[in-house]
């Protein structure tokens, strides 16, 4: 059973206004924590603009706090997603009393924008990048023409006049030979290192990659969960009390069939965490 759903019961009814209280309270807290901060970030042109952000480690933190305050609920800890650009990070909490369960889901979902950090060396590394690239398909270029011209020169002192493409792949296929000498030649004739300039760029890319750093945005808004599913940014809040029968969780149940000490037991559990996140 949804807690904070409307109902006839005057208990359940309690219980709502109480969660509902404990929503506002941890809504409160995400908006403090996700308050936003100025940072200067570059652009991939190498602009340098403004942009906000805020610190995920706060969230941990404070969940952090919630786990070790709240000693009787039970939680697998601080659970984190990450979908590309969209981030979630969660506690599933449950505490048992008698035959039920309370079931209590916090959850803040935002999302990860990536930019490059304020840094000359962007710029820098940028260009060598491009130099690099406009250089070897260049020498590609000449590289396939030199190829070619000595391919049917090696192929012609070989008797091979005329010589259709499937033939000339057959040739260069099942002769190791020719192909070694080609490929000696070509080597000779040519003073660009391709294998060097392909390192050079895996190491300019890498360092690229180490100059990036990531912005973080979301709201505080509260979402119901298909909102969460859909990828909205915001916090979730939700409180569900089942009714456990032969170690299966049941939604639905009489509300009548809680006892007074059952009914006390869940209220303290309740009233515990709006303590701790007062």
């Amino acid at each position: 059973m949804r807690l904070g759903t409307k109902t006839a019961d005057e208990f359940f009814n309690n219980l709502g206004q109480k969660t509902g209280k404990i929503s506002q309270l941890f809504q409160k807290n995400i908006e403090s924590l996700t308050k936003p901060l100025p940072v200067k970030v570059m652009l991939g042109d190498t602009t340098i603009t403004d942009q906000t952000t805020f610190d995920p480690k706060g969230i941990h933190g404070f969940y952090g706090k919630i786990i070790n305050s709240l000693s009787e609920w039970k939680s697998d800890g601080i659970s984190t997603t990450n979908d590309e650009d969209l981030r979630r990070i969660f506690v599933k909490f449950e505490r048992k009393i008698g035959n039920y369960v309370i079931l209590w889901h916090i959850s803040l979902q935002y999302h990860a924008l990536l930019y490059y950090k304020p840094d000359i060396r962007v710029q820098k590394i940028q260009k060598e990048l491009a130099e690099i690239m406009d250089h070897t398909i260049d020498k590609e270029k000449e590289l396939a023409e030199l190829t070619d011209d000595l391919i049917k020169e090696r192929l012609v002192s070989l008797g091979y006049k005329e010589i259709d493409e499937q033939k000339l792949f057959e040739v260069l296929f099942n002769n190791d030979k020719i192909r070694e000498e080609i490929l000696s030649e070509v080597n000779k004739k040519t003073d660009y290192d391709f294998k060097a300039k392909d390192q050079r760029k895996k190491e300019l890319f890498k360092e690229l990659d180490n100059l990036l750093i990531e912005t973080y945005q979301t709201t505080s808004v509260l979402l119901d969960e298909n909102k969460l599913i859909a990828g909205e940014e915001g916090c979730l809040c939700t409180f569900d009390l089942d009714f456990i029968k032969k170690k299966s969780k049941e939604a639905i149940f009489d509300p009548k069939r809680l006892s007074n000490q059952t009914k006390e037991d869940i209220e303290k559990s309740i009233d515990e965490i709006i303590q701790t996140l007062s």
